[in-house]
């Protein structure tokens, strides 16, 4: 009596099949989802080459039949709009309040996590709230306040009142949380304080997380317009979104003047994202936050 052995061989194979449907599945929905994402930078970019007559045109283009690589130049060439200039504004206080933000957000979260303080709970819960307050009930005492001091249309006002995140805040003391013990505990037997503990060895390990942030931080500093707005309100001092702002005018709209600015002011966000992409994943999940 023979007995056959069994197939072991099917098995594998149906699910070497599944596997490779379902990666071909995935890497279509990404391309999708990365087209999808594309559309209003490839808009963008179209319209900024393009006369009004074709961008209002009842005819769509796909691409512009003469591309106007004039309208390059036409954003610094206006003289209602000082564009250079809000570019500059912008600059400066997307890397004053990023920068701020880092230093005070992660000793708030260094402190929160490590030094030994009976009341750390309560301030840390305190932080919390903060989280909870629109920020339209903050918005007028801040302005009374900036405003007394002397500070409309100064960078102080634009940077200063932005300089702490409660959520920032949280973010850090949640990294800290899971940062090894002992690498300080080493540091503290070697003499150093908990400021030495800090910049010597913390910061040195967390270049990471500390990228992400900045990322983070200087996307939200270079797209903020409502306190900008309100603070700079002589025209040398507006930033990049309040520029934008004042080329679309009840009477008139320049769609490509406004289109070819867009274009020009998302280049550094594009620059910083490209630049510390690599390290925004990694950060954000190194956060503690599961789920």
């Amino acid at each position: 009596m023979t007995t056959t052995a069994p197939d072991v061989t099917k098995t594998p194979r149906k699910k070497r099949g599944g596997k490779v449907i379902g990666n071909t599945g995935l890497y279509i929905a990404t391309g999708v989802a990365a087209l999808l994402f594309l559309v209003p930078f490839y808009l963008i970019v179209r319209n900024a080459l393009m006369t009004d007559p074709e961008i209002t045109g009842e005819n769509w283009k796909w691409f512009p039949t003469d591309i106007q690589w004039g309208n390059i130049t036409e954003p610094f060439n206006d003289e209602t709009v000082d564009f250079g200039r809000a570019l500059w504004n912008s600059w400066v206080v997307a890397v004053l309040h990023t920068s701020g933000i880092l230093l005070i957000c992660s000793l708030a979260g260094y402190g929160l996590a490590r030094i030994p303080y009976r009341h750390a709970n309560k301030v840390f819960y305190a932080v919390l709230v903060t989280l909870m307050i629109p920020t339209a009930v903050t918005f007028v005492p801040s302005f009374v306040l900036v405003s007394s001091l002397g500070w409309v249309d100064t960078y102080r006002g634009l940077i200063i009142p932005g300089l702490f995140s409660g959520f920032t805040c949280f973010l850090f003391r949640q990294y800290f949380l899971g940062f090894p013990k002992e690498l300080e505990e080493a540091a503290r037997v070697d003499g150093l304080s908990y400021w030495g503990a800090y910049w010597r060895v913390v910061v040195p390990n967390s270049l990471n997380f500390f990228a992400a942030m900045a990322t983070i931080t200087f996307i939200s500093g270079w797209n903020s317009f409502l306190w900008p707005l309100v603070i700079g309100q002589d025209p040398s001092s507006w930033t990049i979104q309040v520029a934008l702002s004042s080329y679309m005018t009840n009477q008139t709209v320049n769609y490509h003047l406004i289109f070819m600015a867009t274009a020009i002011s998302i280049l550094p966000l594009l620059l910083v994202f490209l630049f510390l992409q690599r390290w925004l994943v990694q950060g954000i999940a190194q956060t503690g936050i599961k789920g």
